[in-house]
């Protein structure tokens, strides 16, 4: 029933039965870090040290190992840090019940922890099967916050954790935070006496943008949601310098692959294909782009990069890596052009853009060959390499710098914090971006960690620019423009 309630959200999410069945196999390669212990943590009855079991983690007793992987994480997320601090008094979000729905690692829990000291209560569950930290959720659930998440949750669990974050007797979630639209898509079709009573909701995923869109455009967006993946500060660091770095890091970790005159091909040149591309260049790969958007494209050629079709360069390349957001980017036809030893991986957010299903059929043999690296090997003997199912490279096979998270964390908690505090009428039922000014505080927030001093402007040069001296610096439809190859 739950895989069958909307077709098309099952299209989104590729929710296959036999990837359930792969995630649900004792014999699989583990994806847990604690391999001896298979039990489901469904089946466990856990307790924190104050008496609750409103919650769902794979060890509660790897709590102090958690706590200390948060306390790192906060060295290098000060501007969400000095929010809290500056915040703390007047507790903006005291009422706020918010529900949220994320990759659960330690900055995430920096922010979560932030959202609970400004006033809020939250439940939370993972955006990915794959990239949650078991200690960090542990150290949540160990100070009261309701988690449900572990590492290498089948697609059942998933759904199931989003469920009892959301249905619990005597609180009702008035707030959402989600990054991909699960969530919120789940309040909406299983409990829209709820959806009809949140009072925001705040997004930082491409994919779930696209479905917000697409519900407003439809007339059944019935709160205002806030974009905070188009925000400039979201866009221009975890989109493309965070990108830029963690590519490298997630393509080393698992197949320790030498970069050097590799022949690549990026899909889609938005922020991430930017980022990985610069990147992969520097190391001197030789790396081709596919885009639909003209204007993308001509921006890859500006910086040096061939734009091509998959099908005219599939049988040469070296790796295929996926930043479009959309579906069949890479289809079985071209998966079976693929020349033996050809690297696969996706970046984008969704898991829908390798066609993954497509491989689970009799002929093809899968071997796990480590942890979230699988072989498949056709009749002849070839073998292309798969990373993480297809699903998120950086977060399920790496780590993302502290700092890049803290940018886009600190936007979301600014989010919330307007969203549930607006006046009536200021936001109507659609999606908004972030205000430009709120889009600079996140900025100048974190100008301290480099010692970065701003250079203020005279009355006089203010009246002639017609600007006010605090900002906003810019209009809304100002672009802050990179150059995707600076890095070199």
């Amino acid at each position: 029933a739950i895989l069958n309630f909307t077709s098309n959200h099952s299209e989104l999410l590729c929710l296959q039965l036999n990837t359930v069945s792969l995630c649900a196999d004792p014999t699989a390669a583990s994806y847990t870090d604690s391999s001896d212990d298979e039990t489901s943590p469904r089946e466990k009855t856990q307790v924190n040290s104050k008496g609750s079991s409103d919650f769902c983690v794979k060890n509660i007793k790897q709590a102090e190992f958690g706590r200390r992987e948060i306390e790192i994480a906060e060295q290098d997320m000060s501007a969400l840090i000095s929010l809290r601090k500056r915040a703390q008094g007047e507790k903006p979000l005291a009422g706020a019940k918010v529900v949220g729905c994320t990759h659960i690692t330690a900055q995430t829990a920096v922010l979560i922890e932030t959202l609970v000291a400004l006033g809020a209560q939250c439940r939370w569950t993972a955006c990915n099967i794959y990239s949650t930290q078991n200690e960090v959720a542990a150290a949540l659930a160990e100070i009261g916050v309701a988690v449900f998440a572990w590492k290498g949750e089948s697609e059942d669990d998933f759904w199931w954790c989003i469920d009892r974050c959301v249905n619990t007797e005597g609180w009702q979630a008035n707030m959402i935070l989600d990054d991909g639209g699960d969530l919120t898509h789940w309040v909406y079709k299983k409990y829209p006496s709820v959806f009809k009573k949140v009072q925001g909701i705040v997004e930082e995923s491409v994919t779930g943008v696209h479905r917000l869109y697409q519900l407003s455009k439809a007339g059944k967006l019935c709160v205002p949601a806030m974009n905070v993946n188009d925000s400039v500060t979201k866009q221009k660091f975890d989109n493309l310098y965070c990108c830029r770095e963690s590519i490298l890091d997630g393509l080393k970790r698992t197949t320790d692959v030498m970069f050097g005159g590799k022949q690549v091909v990026v899909c889609g040149y938005g922020e991430v294909g930017k980022g990985c591309c610069s990147a992969l260049k520097a190391l001197g790969a030789i790396v081709c782009v596919t885009e639909i958007d003209p204007i993308c494209a001509l921006q890859a050629c500006m910086d040096g990069f061939k734009v091509v079709k998959l099908n005219e360069v599939v049988r040469h390349m070296d790796m295929v890596i996926t930043c479009t957001g959309n579906k069949n980017v890479v289809t079985r036809e071209q998966l079976d052009r693929m020349k033996n030893g050809c690297i696969v991986c996706n970046m984008g957010h969704s898991n829908t853009e390798i066609d993954v299903a497509s491989l689970r059929t009799p002929e093809l043999t899968w071997e796990r060959v480590r942890s979230q690296v699988d072989h498949i090997i056709w009749p002849d003997g070839k073998r292309v390499i798969l990373l993480a199912e297809g699903r998120l490279l950086n977060l399920s096979c790496s780590t993302v710098p502290s700092f890049v998270l803290s940018i886009t964390a600190t936007t979301q908690a600014l989010a919330l914090i307007e969203l549930y505090n607006a006046p009536e009428g200021r936001y109507r039922q659609d999606v908004y971006l972030l205000p430009k000014k709120m889009d600079e505080y996140v900025a100048s927030l974190h100008l301290p960690n480099f010692d970065a001093h701003l250079t203020e402007l005279s009355d006089e040069q203010a009246k002639y620019m017609g600007l006010n001296k605090n900002g906003p610096f810019k209009p809304n439809y100002y672009r802050y423009q990179h150059h995707s190859t600076q890095s070199e």
